[in-house]
């Protein structure tokens, strides 16, 4: 409870000890811990999270977007979860400015909207303007929500402790998953870590052809409020295509463009986050798009390009457009946001790479070098795995394929090989996956696969070093070229070593570590075996011997006693781990 008597004065102890009978009460009745290791029964664990109110919803909701961490079928019940929250009344929202800025609402702006126009769990936002009369939208956290959210991850850890928690075999690891949704949790409700990030986005993404970010102000933005630009707009999900849509040949047309340039626009943009700036929106659902129509515009000059791309057969570059249509693009909520390493980038480009080969071998070197090792890596069984259960999908077409469910079996295979993929990858294809959807409702003739090949071939070309590719070619035709003397040398001192009897064969196997253990077991029980029957037949003959000697005849009765105890105890053991290995096959069986 240190956390929670450092960071929380609100909460009583009383409070604290009900809150947490309360999680132990609702995760028995509805089994949810064993229900989530074993990820079955989705939707009793949805409704035990609501039961639980606003911090396990949010834990649902960010689960949702983690397919590393649970499966398809939990993914789709969890993105039912719901922010049923009740908007604070203007009064409360003031004091709770007051309170984090020390200054009034009054102070700091020339207007207010008391009613919010946009709630959640988490927080409400209010349109305001500045003095100058810039109008601002203001990110209001609910009262006292830090406080609750942080209570509840320590009681949440305790609730684990006193279930006393701890699996044999799982499919998911709790504790990794609490550690990585703690995490996560602790950085939505940190404003100061969202006014960064989105002061980041928009230094690299504002003005890039149709796209627009809001501008955030740091000056204003404290711990619990958030100041930024707004941005008025609707919604990206209205200018998709409406069954039996009624217009003119000429309408429709028209709005098949546009939805082909905003499809265009979002691809172009996204790649250049994830290759180009290495720093990319990880949640970018239609929610957080806006789409904007400009009133009286001209038009406007394009941002010029850092790259260009193929699509199908047209090469469209960001920026060569003269001018820009009349609607923009506007990015929201920067609450959750990836970031890649240049090296991690690259493992990246060449797995798109090697996807297009369709040569399982060079995908599983790809994979190999974006995740991390938890122990001993057979590369060969990885490979002949990822083989048998790749080939139907690199037959199919990407139509066909249900990309959540490959992921999650692919991740599922990595674990099984020791064989962890890094959180930021599957952050990436996650976001990958909300923009492709996005993409294919636009413009159906349009695949992000297909387009990021090509990029990902033009991205690792860029990053080609000719005049080091040339060196290093050099180097090494010289060390071969001052090698190649010294081979019938060496072909000479083998032929020695085979003919003087001292060659020697060195090999390994499959499993070779697991067969010498069982072997060393077997032996070890073999040697028992032998020294219990040596001391039977020594007990024995002390007894006979000391028929008249008490100490020698005691001393062969003491050597029975030692030898049938260590072989209740020999069996006592075989008992209980053939008892252990029963258990653990029932369990997986349900």
């Amino acid at each position: 409870m240190d956390m929670v008597k450092e960071n929380n004065n609100t909460i009583s102890k009383k409070e604290q000890r009900t809150r947490l009978l309360e999680i132990i009460s609702v995760f028995r009745k509805y089994d949810v811990l064993l229900n989530f290791v074993r990820q079955r029964n989705p939707h009793k664990v949805k409704i035990a999270f609501e039961e639980l109110g606003v911090t396990f919803i949010k834990i649902g909701q960010m689960l949702s977007t983690r397919s590393d961490l649970v499966s398809p079928e939990f993914i789709e019940e969890f993105r039912q979860l719901q922010d049923n929250v009740t908007e604070d009344p203007f009064p409360v929202v003031e004091k709770i400015i007051k309170k984090q800025t020390g200054r009034s609402v009054s102070e700091l702006f020339k207007h207010f909207t008391e009613k919010p126009f946009a709630s959640a769990s988490i927080g409400q936002t209010h349109l305001a303007e500045l003095k100058d009369g810039t109008r601002v939208a203001v990110k209001v956290q609910h009262k006292n929500v830090r406080e609750i959210v942080e209570t509840d991850l320590v009681l949440f850890e305790q609730a684990l402790t006193i279930l006393k928690f701890a699996p044999d075999s799982s499919v998911i690891d709790i504790r990794k998953t609490l550690f990585e949704i703690k995490r996560a949790l602790l950085d939505e409700i940190d404003t100061m870590t969202e006014a960064k990030n989105g002061s980041e986005f928009y230094k690299l993404n504002n003005g890039q052809g149709i796209i627009q970010v809001p501008r955030f102000y740091p000056d204003l933005s404290v711990q619990g409020m958030l100041v930024s630009e707004y941005m008025p707009g609707k919604s990206i999900r209205e200018r998709l295509p409406k069954p039996q849509e009624e217009a003119s040949e000429q309408i429709l047309q028209q709005q098949k463009e546009e939805r082909h340039f905003l499809a265009q626009a979002l691809i172009q943009n996204f790649i250049k986050q994830v290759f180009t700036d290495h720093f990319f929106h990880a949640d970018p659902h239609p929610g957080n798009i806006l789409f904007t129509r400009l009133k009286d515009t001209k038009g406007q000059a394009a941002a010029e390009p850092k790259f260009s791309h193929q699509f199908g057969k047209t090469r469209v570059a960001v920026g060569k457009i003269k001018a820009l249509p009349p609607y923009r693009l506007t990015y929201l909520d920067f609450g959750m946001m990836g970031h890649l390493s240049a090296s991690l980038a690259d493992g990246i480009a060449n797995v798109i790479i090697a996807i297009n080969t369709k040569d399982i071998r060079e995908i599983g070197q790809a994979l190999l070098i974006i995740c991390d090792r938890a122990g001993v890596v057979d590369e060969e069984e990885f490979y002949a795995q990822l083989g048998l259960f790749l080939t139907p999908y690199l037959q199919s077409g990407l139509g066909e394929i249900d990309f959540p469910t490959l992921l999650f079996r692919i991740i599922q295979l990595c674990r099984d090989n020791n064989l962890r993929i890094k959180s930021e990858v599957t952050l990436l294809v996650k976001a990958f996956g909300l923009i492709e959807g996005l993409v294919v409702q636009l413009e159906p003739d349009i695949s992000m696969v297909d387009v990021a090949r090509p990029f990902a071939r033009e991205y690792l070309w860029r990053k080609f070093n000719v005049q080091n590719e040339i060196e290093n070619s050099v180097f090494n035709f010289w060390r071969a070229f001052t090698a190649t003397p010294q081979i019938p040398v060496k072909i000479g001192k083998f032929l020695d070593v085979l003919t003087q009897g001292r060659a020697q064969l060195k090999f390994s196997y499959k499993n070779q570590e697991s067969l010498l253990q069982r072997v060393e077991g077997m032996i070890n029980k073999l040697v028992t075996a032998i020294i219990l029957a040596a001391t039977i037949v020594g007990s024995s003959l002390l007894v006979q011997a000391g028929a008249g000697n008490s100490f020698v005849y005691n001393l062969g009765v003491g050597g029975y006693i030692l030898t049938v105890s260590v072989v209740i105890l020999m069996i006592v053991n075989t008992l209980y781990k053939r008892y252990k290995a029963w258990r653990k096959r029932r369990r997986e069986r349900k």
